[in-house]
């Protein structure tokens, strides 16, 4: 049994706690939270900080898989672009894709992600997720906007079905972007998804895609002709609304990545779909795109926001409390409690892992963090604040 204390406490299931005790087994699972009123008195093996006890972090939106191309994609290009490079320098030699996955897990670990929504194309993050420390959701990537080879993409995903089925990892199938996928995929990927708990799907990350999907122009259309992939029938859907509407599973929780561009209609249509989530990776859409998704618009129109990643071809590092402090300089009236929410318990109900993360309270095993380096007067996020994984 272990005792933490600290100047304060977000737990996500009361208001903030200043100075509580934080009682837990040694594997975790908390057994009591005492509120004194900021009253501590000295007690026997209570360790205390001074800073801010918090939940374990939630990742809804992460490459494991690309964590090896660190540095190999040049910045600001834009999304096209980056696809292209993506394309033409992820294959290398297994030991290093492998050696670099391992090195991301236990770093993601180290910055206090305790869950974790990963993307996979292949069976390659497989093994390091099966040993991790972290509990990863693997959400198996379809994507291809030639529908005659329709049926050969869900051939390919049958497979990696069984293989993960075998390791017996949690996963779901979905969709890659509404761009990326012809109407033929679409449908036959609805089918294989019809029961899942989760999906995602990258959503509005350039202007790029509206242009792709309206009429078969721009930036995209130009990187899939210098690739080669437009067919000779192409047929996509005709906005992102319909997408999410129409062609995607409406089964269990649905999380919308990026959103760089999104905009108060397509927010008000997609919203009659239930159970929605909007993931922000401010860092990566910054590295791509050179701008980062507008929360106050987001915040205004009610969304449930969570926080991502994305991998290390478009961020320096897989850290959730770099994301939280890039929003925190750019809308600088978002509060602490907010952020932290965005990030642990939003992040869990949306992976449907409440029972166990996302808030610290008796039962759970979220995970306990030591937030550090905060304006605790005005309670916000500084550039020098960090955090310390507790246990």
């Amino acid at each position: 049994m272990k005792r933490f204390s600290a100047q304060y406490s977000i737990t996500n299931s009361s208001p903030l706690l200043k100075r509580p005790v934080i009682t837990t087994e040694d594997d975790g699972t908390i057994i009591s939270i005492e509120d004194t009123a900021g009253e501590l008195k000295e007690r026997h093996s209570t360790e205390f900080y001074n800073g801010i006890i918090i939940p374990g972090f939630v990742n809804c939106h992460c490459h494991l898989e690309l964590s090896h191309m660190k540095g190999a994609v040049s910045p600001g290009g834009g999304l096209g672009v980056f696809i292209e490079q993506i394309r033409s320098s992820r294959e290398t030699k297994t030991e290093k894709i492998i050696g670099s996955a391992y090195s991301a897990d236990n770093d993601m670990y180290n910055e206090g992600i305790s869950l974790s929504a990963d993307i996979s194309n292949t069976t390659i993050s497989f093994p390091v997720k099966k040993e991790s420390r972290i509990s990863y959701i693997n959400l198996l990537e379809v994507f291809g906007i030639d529908p005659d080879k329709a049926s050969r993409r869900i051939e390919e995903l049958s497979e990696l079905m069984r293989i993960i089925s075998q390791m017996n990892l949690s996963y779901y199938p979905v969709p890659h972007s509404a761009y990326s996928l012809s109407l033929t995929l679409f449908r036959l990927l609805r089918e294989k998804s019809e029961h899942n708990k989760v999906t995602s799907v990258h959503f509005m990350e350039t202007a790029a895609e509206k242009e792709f999907l309206d009429n078969q122009s721009g930036l995209l259309m130009t990187s899939y002709q210098r690739s080669g992939l437009i067919p000779e029938r192409p047929e996509t859907v005709k906005n992102h609304a319909e997408a999410v509407l129409n062609e995607i599973t409406p089964s269990g929780n649905l999380i919308l990545v990026h959103n760089t561009t999104v905009n108060r209609e397509t927010i008000r249509a997609v919203g009659k779909r239930k159970n929605l989530y909007w993931c922000l990776c401010p860092n990566s859409n910054a590295y791509i795109e050179k701008t980062i998704p507008p929360v106050n618009l987001l915040t205004e129109e009610g969304c449930v926001i969570v926080i991502g990643t994305d991998s290390l071809a478009s961020n320096a590092k897989l850290s959730i409390l770099e994301e939280l402090k890039t929003l925190q300089l750019n809308f600088p009236l978002l509060s602490l409690e907010d952020l932290i929410s965005w990030a642990t318990v939003n992040g869990a109900r949306a992976l449907g892992e409440d029972d166990r993360f996302g808030k610290i309270e008796p039962g759970k095993k979220p995970g306990l963090l030591l937030l550090q380096n905060a304006d605790l007067i005005n309670m916000k996020l500084l550039p020098e604040s960090f955090v310390t994984r507790l246990i």
